[in-house]
């Protein structure tokens, strides 16, 4: 059996990557980034474990996508780092990041066949062009860029991490620690994505999928008395509101399901629980805010939605083009990609009796196309 663990780092919010996904969510046909990372580099060696390391919102998804252990992050990549290696039990670990999406078989192999000979095995490239610190040019034989992945023997490593020192890679904690390391040829293809532009000359990754996602959401209120009414994000003109936990909003409910339906990310009850104080009387367009910026994080774009109201009263008509103006801006999409309808149920069931309102919602979403940034 393999004595080897592969640790994969995928925590962090990718600040310097201006675009609304996460690069680690990226969609590389399907995939998203940090799973075609992972299994790329699955088939280019033989690892007893494979584990993930998320932010602590994602690991719910991650784990309905994949069956490698996925756990929480730390705030910082050395406490992620930290956190996977409480869960590794071999003697050998790889580390990579999922910025670096592209690492060949050859870069693997280079690792894999020194690693007996230093604690910690390095890729590094040379530097050619001429480098200036602080104003002196200083010799660029002396410059190594150091990347990842590295080969470390686990309990060193292990050793390395306890500090409260930051590093940005393992190997320089391992020096520090007294661990030795070992320098070998990188490589010039594994190039790690930072900025927005550093990911148009990754020639390995593939353009997301063009498919359309499609999700449907149902929900329904009561009416309580004294309370105002709000109906896709507009005040409606009424003597009751609905009876819930936050506005109530029956008709942004909905919608929020069909758009968490269409990305298979769960249902409002696990985004905004009621049992939760922080959403007593929640004014929903701010939910529903969060949910869009939810689903761009997570590499979706929202295409269209299609929504029906069904109230025997109030009357809901005269409103509809307004609700179509508030509910197109908040999904950031066109108006002319959002429908209202509006109908009754003929005095039929608790709608017709003038005891609540039903709304049904569809909503389809597709990937950010990256490719066209």
């Amino acid at each position: 059996m393999s004595d080897l663990t592969l640790i994969l780092l995928a925590a962090g919010n990718s600040s310097r990557f201006k675009v609304p996904v996460k690069k680690q969510w990226l969609r590389i046909d399907h995939d998203p980034m940090w799973l075609f990372v992972t299994n790329s580099i699955v088939l280019l060696a033989n690892f007893s474990k494979v584990i993930i390391v998320a932010h602590p919102d994602e690991v719910s998804a991650m784990k309905s996508m994949c069956n490698y252990t996925i756990i929480a992050g730390g705030e910082t990549r050395q406490d992620s780092l930290h956190n996977a290696l409480v869960h590794t039990t071999t003697s050998h670990v790889l580390v990579s990041d999922v910025a670096r999406s592209c690492i060949s078989a050859d870069l693997i192999q280079r690792l894999l066949a020194h690693q007996n000979e230093a604690d910690c095995i390095v890729p590094v490239l040379n530097v050619s062009d001429t480098i200036v610190y602080q104003n002196e040019t200083i010799n660029r034989d002396n410059v190594k860029r150091i990347q990842t992945p590295q080969l470390s023997k686990t309990e060193s490593l292990k050793k390395a991490l306890e500090t409260s020192q930051q590093f940005t890679d393992e190997s320089s904690a391992m020096v520090a620690s007294g661990a030795t390391r070992l320098f070998v040829m990188g490589d010039n293809t594994a190039d790690k994505i930072t900025y927005t532009g550093d990911i148009t000359s990754l020639h390995c990754l593939k353009s997301p999928s063009n498919v359309t996602f499609t999700g449907n959401g149902f929900d329904v209120h009561g009416f309580q008395e004294g309370k105002k009414m709000v109906l896709g994000g507009v005040d409606i003109e009424s003597s009751f509101g609905f009876l819930a936990h936050s506005d109530g909003d029956v008709a942004i409910h909905a919608l929020i399901d069909a758009l968490l339906g269409a990305a298979c990310l769960g249902d409002i009850g696990e985004l905004f629980p009621d049992t939760d104080s922080i959403y007593k009387d929640a004014d929903s367009k701010e939910l529903l805010k969060r949910c869009v910026l939810k689903l761009h994080q997570f590499g979706f774009v929202v295409s269209h939605a299609d929504i029906t109201i069904i109230a025997q009263i109030p009357k809901v008509s005269p409103y509809k083009d307004q609700i179509r103006k508030v509910l197109s801006q908040l999904l950031g999409i066109p108006s002319s990609r959002l429908n209202i309808k509006a109908t009754t149920t003929e005095h039929l069931g608790f709608i017709g009796r003038k005891e609540g309102i039903g709304v049904l919602a569809t909503a389809s979403l597709h990937y950010f196309d990256w490719k066209n940034v």
